[in-house]
Formats: C-alpha cells, sequence, structure tokens
C-alpha cells in the first residue's frame, strides 16, 4: 500500500468520505487543499457510459477553454508557400515545409502540437511513427490539418485542447491552473462538461456520463455530484 506524505494527508483532510460536490465547491476546497510551491494543473476525470472499441461510441472532439489551460504551447506548423509566412505572424513558435519533415525524422520534437495543411499530409504521413506515438499527428477532426492556419494557431495559443476516450471509457483533461481564480477554474469546468455532452455518441445507451472528479497535480481528488452532471446534461 502506497504510504502518502504528511501534507497531502493533512489536504485530503479536507475531504468528506463518500462526498459529492458542486463545481464550485470542489474549486474552492482543491485551491485549499494547495500545498506544493509549484503552479499544479487541475485535471478533470469523467467516467462515461460508452463503450470505445465501437467506432460509433468513440468520444472526440475539441474546444477552447475560456479561460485556457494556464500553459504555453510550443506550436509547430508545417505548410508550403505563403502559409509558413502567415503561421510564423500568426505566432507560431516553428514553421517549416519540406525541411521541418526532415527534421522531425531526424528525431527532434520539441513542441507540443502540430498543425499541418492539407497540401503537406503526404510528407507529414512519413512521421507516423515519430509524431502517432507521442500523440501529435496532425488530424482533420483536432483541426490540426487546415488551410485556415492563422485560426489554428491562435485557438491553440488561446488555450484549444483536445479530448478523447481511452479504451477504459475514461476522458481526462487540465482545466487550468491553482493559481487560477476559482471563477474561471469553475467556468472552464463546465464549458468542457457542455463539451463532452454535445459530443455524445447517438449510439450511446445508457447513463452516458458516470462520474466525474476533479484534481490538482499533487491533491486529492473531489468528486462531482450527480445534481451537476444532470444540470449539464439537460441544458445542452
Amino acid at each position: 500500500m502506497t504510504k502518502r506524505g504528511k501534507k497531502y494527508t493533512q489536504a485530503r483532510t479536507l475531504k468528506e468520505e463518500n462526498k459529492e460536490y458542486t463545481v464550485e465547491e470542489a474549486v474552492a476546497l482543491l485551491k485549499k487543499a494547495a500545498y506544493v510551491k509549484f503552479d499544479e494543473s487541475v485535471d478533470l476525470s469523467l467516467r462515461l457510459g460508452v463503450n470505445p472499441k465501437y467506432s460509433d461510441q468513440m468520444v472526440r472532439g475539441t474546444m477552447v477553454l475560456p479561460h485556457g489551460t494556464g500553459r504555453a504551447k510550443k506550436i509547430c506548423v508545417i505548410a508550403a508557400g505563403e502559409k509558413i509566412k502567415e503561421a510564423e505572424q500568426a505566432g507560431a513558435d516553428f514553421a517549416g515545409g519540406d525541411d521541418m519533415i526532415e527534421k522531425i525524422a531526424g528525431g527532434w520534437i520539441d513542441f507540443d502540437v502540430v498543425i499541418a495543411t492539407p497540401d503537406v499530409m503526404r510528407g507529414v504521413g512519413k512521421l507516423g511513427r515519430i509524431l502517432g506515438t507521442k500523440g501529435l499527428m496532425p488530424n482533420p477532426k483536432a483541426g490540426t490539418v487546415t488551410f485556415d492556419v492563422k485560426k489554428a494557431v491562435e485557438e491553440t495559443k488561446a488555450g484549444k485542447i483536445e479530448f478523447r476516450v481511452d479504451k477504459t471509457s475514461i476522458v481526462h483533461s487540465p482545466v487550468g491552473k491553482v493559481s487560477f481564480s476559482e471563477d474561471k477554474l469553475a467556468e472552464n469546468i463546465h464549458a468542457f462538461l457542455q463539451a463532452i455532452v454535445h459530443a455524445k455518441p447517438a449510439a450511446a445507451k445508457g447513463k452516458y456520463i458516470r462520474s466525474m472528479s476533479v484534481s490538482s497535480t499533487m491533491g486529492p481528488a473531489f468528486r462531482l455530484s450527480e445534481a451537476v452532471l444532470e444540470k449539464e446534461e439537460k441544458s445542452n
């Protein structure tokens, strides 16, 4: 059995066993429970009533959090011609064409997001072994394969995130930092829930959102109440 440190144990005393919280209550307690010196990420985890091994029950999408994630992402754009300049002007950290593809093929992956234009995807496809294993392969469904490079870069800078249910039917995503105000964290969480509800597959049967909890990187998780989930589903 894992032995917890004194600070974690003390932080956990703020959490009542078997109690479920509203988003606002959970956020307030989460911030109060923070005890480390660095600015922890705040993460949301949901267990869904879907079976992701079936394609018609896959839950996947993108959204821009109202207040961002609090984490600056390094963006790499692979394009051709004027689109490279457009990417640079939009704020991309790295932009290039065949030279960028060769650099990545050589093992360079000092970025968090890859955006590519459709006309270079043939070359980008050769990077599948490198980018695919890191979850960085550009995808039209995620909005990272597009000719609208400016919009893609600006949305990513503004806090655009991608979510996808894993093989255990869990969706996990960052929704901010502990340093965010309670209001901003709550708004990000509500917005993310709305996105999940909107992404509900038509083939999903029974209860869609089974459970949900919010936690910081080093702190305890606070489970959100059924009332919160029902409210989000009804308001969609």
